[in-house]
């Protein structure tokens, strides 16, 4: 029987094992999954509120363990565990609040006329929901994090796959998910648990399933879409995949060049740079020291990055050399303590000139490691801007004033390559809020129209269906005229 071995990221010991699934136990679960999807969905959006309510106070509860066994897998602290584990309960009652809401579901009515029959279009669940959780973020971004609380809320079973990185943790918090959905009344099957890399593969490949959910790399994301497109029945991926992230800083910034260096070193070794938002590259003026100025910040901070797993670890080593070998200078490095999964912080520094097509300088470098870019003026800034692939988020470093005559062309020029912008505001941090947009355009998701994070998840779930001169008693129980959900709707074009 095969196994998914946990490791102690703080001295690479083993911590544990977990058995994988089996091909059969796969299958049952997709099954079981499948067999709840129309009595999960049937449900009101209050009651599936009322269930995924139980699992956010089953986690409260089991809070202190959980957190331990995530410091055990990942090293990434009691302290910040803490405050993730907290976060990932309050994130799936945001989002059972979100569904509660109804305003998902789309619903709007076209009274009949004389030229037009009557057509009433509702979003409908898609189903069961395969969900593949990121390592960085164990809770938050994990087997209950924001993929499978927004399909939840949606109406969708969700059959998560436990991470190899944290396999311990992914086993209990699955445990203790299916104990609290059973406790509440839920459907058998509502939420499911594979383990292992085969099993992650049949469950993109199984046909109870109806759409996925991927948080990680940009080589694992394409893997799972490539999957997805080869079925008989192809499926969306949605894919959060992460990329370079820029920060452009303007030429009045450069006043406060210290600040921005402490700021940006800040930003791209938090969490030892392993957030799919940190920002991979400042491009600068050039001219005036700012690599050398986020060198000494480097130096100054002297984080001692963990990596979650040695695979991690080596990638960002052989990393800094790939930049390297496309241009780039080292400015500055902080040893890692060599213990465990541990790394070196590093940053460069290369001329714009040398973004060039296929540059590794264009590509992600997943770990804390940055790059300043210097541009020589207005032109090559552009140009470099046009060299870069779509991202996440991109941020515009001006000089605080509120004034600075660069910003609004900076914004408007960013907004048309990433899913977020922010000013003065470094991207790392991702609020589970109405108007956030967790996403953007290839490679850095696979589907540049929809988010991860925030109420507007819900989207991914579910596919609209129009109902034409249907009977009212035939229609779905969130379009009938009583509203017995009480969610909101559009009739003739107004809001009723």
């Amino acid at each position: 029987m095969s196994v998914s071995v946990s490791y102690r990221p703080v001295d690479g010991r083993p911590a544990g094992e977990v058995a994988d699934s089996t091909a059969a136990e796969v299958e049952a679960t997709v099954a079981t999954a499948a067999a709840a999807a129309a009595p999960f969905a049937a449900a009101s959006p209050a009651q599936r509120a009322a269930w995924i309510g139980a699992v956010a106070d089953a986690v409260d509860a089991h809070a202190e363990e959980l957190v331990e066994l995530a410091d055990t897998e990942t090293g990434l602290g009691v302290p910040r565990l803490t405050g993730e584990a907290g976060r990932v309960a309050a994130q799936l009652r945001f989002y059972a609040a979100v569904g509660a809401e109804g305003s998902w579901l789309g619903v709007t009515v076209d009274s009949a006329t004389d030229t037009s029959p009557r057509l009433v279009r509702v979003n409908r669940p898609l189903g069961p929901v395969g969900v593949f959780g990121a390592s960085n973020f164990p809770f938050a971004f994990g087997v209950l994090g924001n993929d499978t609380a927004s399909a939840l809320a949606a109406g969708c079973p969700v059959v998560a796959k436990a991470h190899p990185a944290h396999p311990l943790l992914s086993v209990r918090l699955g445990e203790i998910a299916t104990g609290a959905l059973a406790a509440a009344g839920a459907p058998d099957g509502a939420f499911g648990l594979v383990v292992g890399m085969d099993a992650g593969t049949q469950l993109v490949r199984a046909p109870g399933i109806t759409a996925i959910g991927f948080t990680g790399s940009q080589g694992g994301g394409l893997a799972l879409w490539r999957l997805a497109n080869e079925r008989e029945v192809v499926i969306p991926v949605y894919s959060e995949m992460g990329t370079v992230n820029p920060a452009v800083m303007t030429t009045a910034a450069l006043g406060r060049v210290e600040d921005v260096a402490r700021g940006f070193v800040g930003s791209f070794t938090l969490g030892s740079g392993q957030f799919c938002t940190k920002p991979g590259m400042l491009l600068a003026p050039a001219g005036h020291g700012v690599a050398d100025a986020v060198a000494s910040a480097l130096a100054e901070a002297a984080p001692a990055p963990t990596m979650l797993t040695e695979r991690i670890a080596t990638t960002a080593l052989s990393g800094v050399e790939r930049l390297v070998a496309a241009g780039a200078r080292e400015a500055g490095r902080v040893a890692g303590s060599g213990l465990g999964w541990s790394a070196d912080a590093v940053v460069l520094e290369a001329p714009s000139t040398a973004l060039t097509p296929g540059s590794a300088l264009l590509e992600e470098c997943f770990g804390p490691v940055a790059v300043v870019v210097e541009y020589a003026d207005s032109a090559s800034l552009a140009e470099a801007l046009d060299a870069l692939q779509g991202s996440l988020a991109a941020t515009v470093v001006t000089d605080g004033s509120g004034q600075d005559p660069e910003t609004a062309a900076l914004v408007a020029r960013l907004a048309d390559q990433v899913g977020r912008v922010t000013v003065d505001d470094w991207p790392t941090g991702v609020a589970w809020t109405w108007a956030q947009q967790h996403g953007g355009p290839w490679p850095a998701t696979s589907r540049p129209e929809a988010t991860s994070v925030g109420a507007a998840a819900l989207a991914r779930w579910v596919r609209p269906v129009s109902y034409q001169s249907v009977p009212d008693d035939a229609l779905p129980t969130a379009a009938r005229e009583a509203n017995p959900w009480g969610v909101p709707r559009r009739v003739d074009g107004r809001p009723a």
